[in-house]
């Protein structure tokens, strides 16, 4: 068959090129689409035995979904050749199984680094080994305990650190009980979102939050429980989705309690990825359906008062704890404006999911925003780039900032906001308050412009108006 053959095609004719073979079989023309063929001619039949050369050589319907699913995933995977952009299970896989420097003892601030002040160990979450020639001989802006990691901000490249901001909207930060305190203080917050954990399910209020925190509130759930059990609120198992509600219903409790350590006159709001992810592709409308059927019956079976759970948007190929899925759900401006009309809810806007799904779609994320942030109490802010490159800082993906800021004014003003960088909160939260320093200065561009309209003038469905920050 001689597939490469296509390349020298591609050369004599400058022009695109493609395979028409008549093979049993689906391998072959995949393997053309990874060389670079453009077009693939397949013959399909009904039935093989039928009179005539082609039905003997041709697929099968089921076959042929096969041919084209698979090109489809080769298409996906084939990426460009443009500048290399690390994905971010490789983020993931690089945290979990790479090392990092850090401090063999302790370390007071302006020490000049020595060799043996340095240790290698995992995670992956600091400098990684083969700085250490640009960490020696610094001297450290900070204290270092032993263990502790050396980030980039430790060579003296201008780390940034907490100071007061100025927003239009409420704005915070993404916490976990154990940097509470530090960065509840750190700025001039209006809110903090706690990041629960499945074992922080465990940790009594009191011993949490000792004291009341003058701020407001916004509590994200934990995606993944005990024994590897990942939040699915729409699984077709009816044991699996009442351990989904259950846990739910766990977190719901704790919302409500520390609800009452914080500055939170109305319902808290409670971000929440709810399911309705598939492993192997995005599933048909109907079966979506079914999903969203079991959903509405699992969101009727919690018990709810004084929180308000805002579902998730999500983007269309999120990683999950075993790797990358298919999202389904909270995914296409159609089902997440009919979702929150119908059944009177409301979404958290995470604005690099919603850039990733209208990438894959082909939509207008000005469209997005137009259609989805009357419906929003709140987002989560990170750049995006392609359809899986998520929780990017800010101003290193393709979102268009000032734009964002200017609808976000427009069209939900009183609406809360965190950055939600990928790993912002290591280094004493360092990506969290550089993604600040850099929204900051997108609001300020965008005040006093008015966005653009596309198409038809917006709606405004009817919906919810408690507020939990």
């Amino acid at each position: 068959m001689n597939l490469r053959y296509l390349a020298r095609l591609r050369e004599l004719s400058g022009a695109p090129v493609g395979y028409s073979g008549h093979e049993r079989g689906i391998e072959v023309p995949i393997a053309a689409v990874a060389l670079g063929a453009a077009v693939v001619e397949k013959h399909i039949t009904l039935d093989p035995t039928m009179e005539g050369n082609d039905h003997k050589v041709s697929l099968l319907p089921a076959e042929f979904q096969r041919m084209v699913e698979a090109i489809r995933a080769v298409e996906d995977s084939m990426g460009s050749d443009a500048e290399r952009a690390i994905s971010q299970g490789e983020l993931m896989n690089r945290e979990i199984l790479a090392k990092s420097l850090v401090a063999a003892c302790a370390i007071p601030r302006g020490t000049v680094i020595e060799p043996t002040m340095v240790r290698v160990q995992s995670p992956g979450q600091g400098l990684q080994p083969y700085r250490l020639g640009d960490l020696l001989g610094k001297a450290l802006s900070c204290d270092k305990r032993a263990g502790d990691f050396f980030f980039e901000s430790d060579l003296g490249d201008g780390g940034v650190r907490a100071r007061q901001y100025q927003f239009r909207n409420p704005f915070g930060v993404p916490v976990r009980y154990h940097d509470l305190a530090l960065f509840s203080q750190a700025s001039n917050l209006d809110l903090v979102e706690i990041h629960l954990s499945y074992k922080d399910l465990e940790i009594p209020i009191e011993t949490a939050v000792p004291s009341p925190v003058p701020l407001g509130l916004v509590v994200h759930a934990p995606e993944l429980f005990a024994g590897d059990h990942t939040l699915d609120l729409c699984s077709p198992e009816a044991s699996y989705r009442e351990h989904s509600i259950q846990e739910l219903q766990r977190v719901i409790n704790i919302a409500r309690q520390l609800k009452e350590r914080f500055t939170c006159p109305n319902d808290v709001l409670l971000v929440t990825n709810v399911g309705g992810f598939s492993a192997h592709h995005h599933l048909r409308h109907d079966e979506r359906d079914t999903m969203l059927n079991a959903l509405v019956d699992s969101l009727a079976q919690l018990s709810s008062d004084g929180v308000e759970i805002i579902p998730q948007t999500m983007p269309p190929f999120p990683w999950h704890f075993g790797g990358q899925r298919f999202h389904n759900l909270f995914v296409d401006p159609d089902f997440i404006e009919s979702f929150c009309v119908e059944h009177g809810y409301r979404v958290c806007l995470d604005a690099s999911h919603s850039k990733l799904a209208c990438n894959h779609l082909g939509q207008s994320f000005h469209g997005f925003l137009e259609r989805i942030l009357p419906l929003t109490a709140h987002l989560h802010l990170a750049d995006a780039r392609g359809v899986d490159g998520e929780g990017l800082q800010i101003d290193e993906g393709d979102i268009d900032w000032p734009m964002l800021f200017a609808m976000l004014q427009r069209y939900a003003p009183q609406a809360s906001f965190i950055p939600e960088i990928w790993q912002g909160h290591k280094n004493q939260g360092e990506g969290a308050w550089r993604a600040l320093e850099r929204l900051e200065t997108h609001d300020r561009a965008s005040a006093g412009s008015r966005p653009t309209v596309e198409g038809a003038a917006a709606t405004n469905p009817t919906i919810p108006t408690s507020v939990g920050a």
